[in-house]
C-alpha cells in the first residue's frame, strides 16, 4: 500500500453521510462492520475514487452520527483490506489494495468468434468510398503543393466552423485545428496547459485513454465522482478549490460511459464555477452527433457558449463517421488557437491531407450522411438493452439517450471477474475498473451497441451464462490494462 498522502480533494462529513444514506443495517452490534461495508461499496462504484482525504473522525462521527469508537473500528476494518490509508499528522484518505484476482483466463472455446465489447466504436458509414472516390478527383491540385497544413485544410476547417454557427456557437475557421484524431487533440491540449505534477480534473468514471494521456504527461488526475443523475457540481466547485487543478477534463454529451447529459442550466453553472477558479474546460464532443433520441442542432449549446475564453472544445470523426479516418479537431480562441500550433511542430506537422479531404466532403452535408447511423445504433441499442433484461435481468441500466454504450450495473463488485471468465465465451470486455482514475467500478461494466443485432443478441446470451457462473463479492487491484479500449 501507498503511503504516500495522494492529490485530491476532500470529502465533508456532511456529504460523506449524505452519500452513505441508510448504511446501519443489522443493528448496533454490527454497526462498525455495517459502517465499513457500506464506504467500500462507495469505493467499489467510484463514488469515493482513490486519494479522496476523509473527514476527522470527531467530524465523522458527529456527521452520522455514532460513536468515534465505531468510526475508528470501520476504519481499522478497511485499513486491513487497503481501502484506507492514514497516516500521523496527515489523516486518512481512501486507497485501493494490490494485487489480482489470481484468475488466469483459459484459452476462449474452441470455434467461438471472440466479440469485441471493449471498443466502443462503429463500423464506417455508408458513402465513406463514395467519398474517397469523390476526392480522388480533387486530389492533383494538392500534389503540386508541400502537404504540411498545420492548422488543417481550410475547406474542413471552414464546415467545422459552420457546424458550431448552427449549433449557435459564432466561430470562425481561424479558431479551428484539425488534429489527428481526438486524443491527438487531448494531448496538445494537455501539452500546452500542463506540467509534470500537475494536477487535472476529470469525471469519476472517465473515458480511459484520456485518464491514460493524462498520465502519460506525468498529470495526476483529480476525479470527481458522478452522481446517478449526471455531475456533481458543488463536488467539482469544491475540487477546484481545494485541488487546484490546472485543467479539467469533461464529456458534457453523452458521456462516456455513464452516457449522462449536462443540460444548459447545468453548463452555465459550471462556466461560473470554472470562471470563479479560473481552471481551464477542456470538453470533449467526440460523441455530439450520435443523438439517438434527436437532432444534434437542439442540444444543449456548446460548452464555450457559455465560457468562450475557458474552454477548448475536442471533436473527431471517429465515432460518428469511421475510426480509420483519424481525422479531430480543436475549437478555442485565437489566441489558444496560436499558442497550440505552436507547440504542435514538437508532435507532428499537420495531419493527414487524403483523411482531411474526405471528411469535407462527408461534412457538406453531416445531416444526410448520419442519419442512417444514429438510426441503426438506436435500433441496436434497443436490441442490446432487450437482451439485458432477458439474460441478465439482475444486472441494471438506464436508457442512453446517446453516444455508443450501456453503463451497467452489476448485482456485486464482480466486473473483473467477469471480464476475466467472459473470455472464455468469446467476449473481449474492459472491466470497469478501467474506467475509473485509480480503479474501482467493480460493480459496472460498458457495453457497447456498436456491432451488427444478431451478434449482440448472441454476445448478451452468452455474457447470460458468464453472469449465472460469477457470484461473490471480490476486491481487485488495477484491472487488465492490455485490453485495447476505443
Amino acid at each position: 500500500m501507498n503511503h504516500d498522502v495522494p492529490p485530491g480533494g476532500r470529502i465533508s462529513g456532511f456529504r460523506l453521510a449524505g452519500l452513505l444514506g441508510e448504511w446501519r443495517r443489522r443493528g448496533a452490534r454490527q454497526g462498525s462492520a455495517d459502517l465499513a461495508a457500506a464506504i467500500r461499496m462507495l469505493v467499489l462504484d467510484g463514488r469515493l475514487p482513490a486519494g479522496t482525504r476523509l473527514p476527522a473522525e470527531r467530524e465523522m462521527a458527529d456527521a452520522l452520527p455514532v460513536s468515534r469508537t465505531m468510526i475508528t473500528a470501520a476504519l481499522d476494518q478497511l485499513r486491513s483490506e487497503g481501502l484506507v490509508a492514514s497516516r500521523r499528522g496527515a489523516g486518512s484518505w481512501i486507497s485501493l489494495p494490490t494485487g489480482s484476482l489470481g484468475i488466469v483466463p483459459d484459452t476462449p472455446l474452441v470455434g467461438q468468434s471472440m466479440v469485441d465489447f471493449a471498443r466502443a466504436a462503429p463500423p464506417a458509414i455508408p458513402g465513406l468510398l463514395a467519398a474517397f472516390d469523390s476526392v480522388r478527383l480533387r486530389l492533383p491540385e494538392h500534389l503540386m503543393d508541400h502537404g504540411y497544413y498545420e492548422h488543417g485544410l481550410p475547406d474542413l476547417r471552414r464546415r467545422i466552423a459552420e457546424r458550431f454557427e448552427a449549433r449557435g456557437l459564432p466561430t470562425s475557421p481561424d479558431q479551428i485545428v484539425i488534429t489527428s484524431g481526438a486524443q491527438h487533440a487531448l494531448a496538445l491540449a494537455l501539452r500546452l496547459l500542463t506540467g509534470p505534477g500537475d494536477r487535472v480534473l476529470v469525471e469519476q468514471p472517465s473515458y480511459p485513454n484520456a485518464l491514460d494521456a493524462i498520465k502519460a504527461v506525468s498529470a495526476i488526475p483529480v476525479p470527481v465522482a458522478m452522481t446517478p443523475t449526471g455531475w456533481d457540481l458543488p463536488g467539482i466547485a469544491a475540487a477546484f478549490r481545494q485541488a487546484a487543478p490546472r485543467m479539467a477534463y469533461l464529456v458534457l454529451d453523452f458521456h462516456n460511459p455513464t452516457a449522462h447529459r449536462l443540460d444548459a442550466g447545468g453548463r452555465a453553472e459550471l462556466a461560473a464555477i470554472a470562471r470563479r477558479a479560473r481552471t481551464p474546460l477542456v470538453v470533449d464532443e467526440t460523441v455530439l452527433e450520435l443523438d439517438l433520441d434527436g437532432d444534434p442542432l437542439d442540444g444543449p449549446p456548446p460548452m464555450a457558449s457559455f465560457a468562450e475564453d475557458l474552454v477548448i472544445t475536442l471533436g473527431s470523426a471517429s465515432k460518428a463517421y469511421w475510426g480509420g479516418l483519424r481525422i479531430g479537431w480543436i475549437r478555442a480562441t485565437p489566441e489558444v488557437v496560436h499558442r497550440l500550433v505552436s507547440t504542435r511542430t514538437a508532435l507532428d506537422l499537420g495531419s493527414a491531407v487524403v483523411e482531411q479531404m474526405v471528411l469535407a466532403d462527408l461534412m457538406a452535408d453531416p445531416n444526410a450522411a448520419l442519419a442512417g447511423r444514429r438510426a441503426l445504433l438506436a435500433a441496436q441499442r434497443d436490441v442490446l438493452m432487450a437482451g439485458l433484461r432477458e439474460h441478465c435481468p439482475q444486472w441494471t441500466f438506464r436508457r442512453p439517450g446517446g453516444g455508443l454504450s450501456v453503463w451497467c450495473e452489476l448485482d456485486a463488485p464482480i466486473s473483473t471477474r467477469v471480464a476475466v471468465v467472459a473470455q472464455n465465451h468469446g467476449i473481449r470486455l474492459a472491466p470497469g475498473a478501467r474506467f475509473g482514475a485509480h480503479g474501482g467500478f467493480e460493480r459496472w461494466l460498458r457495453l457497447p451497441y456498436v456491432l451488427p443485432s444478431e451478434v449482440l443478441r448472441e454476445a448478451v446470451r452468452r455474457l447470460g451464462l458468464v453472469a449465472a457462473s460469477v457470484n461473490g463479492t471480490t476486491l481487485t487491484g488495477e484491472a487488465d490494462a492490455t485490453v485495447p479500449v476505443a
